[in-house]
């Protein structure tokens, strides 16, 4: 995608699919992002296997979402099962899980599939919009509340820590777990977007990660960089 690609996609609302076994629920997430100037509701989906589905048939009409807000726990197919699926299938679809404060193994799960990040299901509507616009831009979105929770409760494979990663690709890490995208690491960085992307990506294959937000978690863990402030 070049420059120009990138500047027009920016000007389109964010295409949001949404995932959730309650009704109630899915009627809730999909007033309020219609009320959002930037966003739209291009599906939705009571369960994993639902979601495949609903997401093939858009990709295969040329009009893929951006952003899946998945919820975790679901008959027939759970969110942890969909979210690897999606991501396998859709590498350029962001999956943002939503859980609440008794599901950090199933966040985790999430996110060792490939999800973007994660969201609170009581979490304020502004803070549901700001993590969607984070998944599309590339951003790591931390809750400080569960943030803390997850940061305890984070497994990486043994022998695996931040002294593997040299100093530029600590330099990265404590940048992504700002919430940055490449594009903001290689403003800061002072170098190529693609070679932002390649330290990314070599970050979360010596550390045997599989997301941004699980990174961002394990330099909290090692403090090299803060838990995000509570508002």
């Amino acid at each position: 995608m070049n420059s120009r690609d990138a500047d027009d996609r920016d000007r389109q609302p964010v295409r949001v699919f949404v995932v959730d076994d309650h009704g109630v629920v899915r009627r809730g997430l999909r007033a309020y992002i219609e009320m959002v100037d930037d966003m739209e509701v291009v599906g939705e989906a009571a369960d994993g296997q639902a979601a495949l589905d609903g997401i093939g048939a858009l990709v295969a009409a040329g009009r893929p979402a951006d952003v899946v807000l998945m919820d975790l726990i679901m008959p027939h197919m759970d969110g942890v099962t969909a979210t690897a699926a999606i991501t396998e299938r859709y590498p350029e679809l962001k999956v943002v899980a939503m859980t609440s404060f008794t599901e950090a193994d199933k966040v985790h799960g999430a996110l060792g599939s490939g999800a973007s990040g994660y969201l609170l299901k009581d979490a304020a509507a502004d803070e549901v919009a700001a993590a969607i616009r984070a998944a599309c831009r590339g951003e790591v979105h931390l809750d400080p509340v569960i943030a803390r929770q997850l940061v305890r409760s984070l497994a990486i494979p043994k022998r695996r820590t931040v002294d593997m990663l040299t100093d530029r690709e600590r330099e990265v890490l404590v940048l992504l777990a700002q919430g940055l995208s490449n594009r903001q690491i290689a403003n800061a960085l002072h170098i190529s977007e693609r070679t932002a992307r390649s330290h990314v990506s070599r970050i979360l294959t010596k550390l045997g990660l599989a997301s941004r937000t699980q990174a961002a978690l394990l330099a909290i863990r090692e403090g090299i960089a803060p838990v995000p402030p509570e508002n």
